[in-house]
């Protein structure tokens, strides 16, 4: 079973519902990576993933990627460094404080919209949607163990 079966076609449609969503409000650009194992640290395989999908490719680099591997229970929420520029160094904590207490009982998805809106709406504030704003990157999850290394 790869990592797209952790999650119904109804939740899927619902992360990427919450993505355009979310993206209403900021030119910031959010996406999801999920896969089944991280051997490693989770945030050096969001690095991975974040180049992989070439989200340091936007005009003002206000990508942000949240990585989850299913089923080592692990995550990470990083941005590019036109956010990190920006805001502080704590400055996904609280997202990502708020989407553990959905992991832990095993709500991967309403954990995964929860930071998706999150991640949303702190964006909103340093790099607000503007009327000129496209939409830079996919909004579709991303599964590893669909995309070759």
């Amino acid at each position: 079973m790869g990592a797209r079966e952790a999650f119904t076609k109804e939740e899927q449609e619902n992360i990427v519902s919450a993505i355009k969503k979310a993206e209403l409000a900021t030119s910031g650009e959010i996406r999801v990576h999920i896969e089944k194992k991280c051997s490693g640290d989770p945030l050096d395989s969001a690095a991975h993933w974040f180049a992989k999908l070439d989200m340091h490719k936007t005009e003002l680099r206000n990508g942000v990627l949240i990585y989850l591997a299913t089923e080592d229970r692990k995550f990470a929420v990083i941005g590019d460094v036109g956010i990190n520029q920006k805001v502080p160094s704590d400055f996904w904590d609280s997202t990502k404080q708020k989407m553990i207490d959905h992991f832990r009982n095993d709500a991967l998805s309403k954990g995964l919209i929860l930071g998706i809106e999150e991640a949303g709406k702190q964006l909103k504030s340093y790099f607000p949607w503007k009327t000129d704003d496209i939409n830079e990157l996919s909004d579709e999850i991303s599964f590893g163990d669909e995309i070759k290394k």
